[in-house]
């Protein structure tokens, strides 16, 4: 089963409103229900519209290229995000499944995920500053 538009912004949203409460273990809840709902897809669009939240509107057309200092000494997590918020913003899916296939088959999507809307998180604070 795979979830619909609408469901994947109400769990986008509701991840956002935990990770800005600072509740790490409601992130982590709210993807395992999604999992449990939808499967791994629906965990990946919830991801996914999370990207698309960092990276913001308009998408820069064309080929993009992200500022990350330090990357190459980040954790799996950290280096993780940077890639998926990449393949992103550079439109490329299949990249982005594959970064999210790697990270479940790794054992580390949750800490990836939770990275992720941590992430997304900082970026809307920077944004309204």
């Amino acid at each position: 089963m795979t979830e619909s538009p609408q469901q994947t912004l109400d769990d986008a949203a509701a991840v956002l409103r935990s990770a800005l409460a600072g509740d790490g273990d409601a992130v982590v809840g709210t993807f395992d229900a999604v999992v449990d709902r939808s499967g791994l897809a629906g965990a990946y669009g919830v991801a996914w519209c999370l990207a698309a939240t960092m990276v913001g509107e308009p998408v820069p057309a064309g080929v993009c290229a992200l500022d990350f200092p330090g990357i190459d000494e980040a954790g799996y997590d950290t280096r993780w995000v940077a890639r998926f918020v990449s393949a992103y913003a550079n439109a490329d899916a299949d990249t982005g499944e594959a970064l999210f296939g790697a990270a479940a088959a790794d054992g580390l999507l949750p800490d990836c995920l939770l990275t992720l809307a941590g992430s997304t998180v900082a970026t809307l604070r920077r944004r309204a500053a």
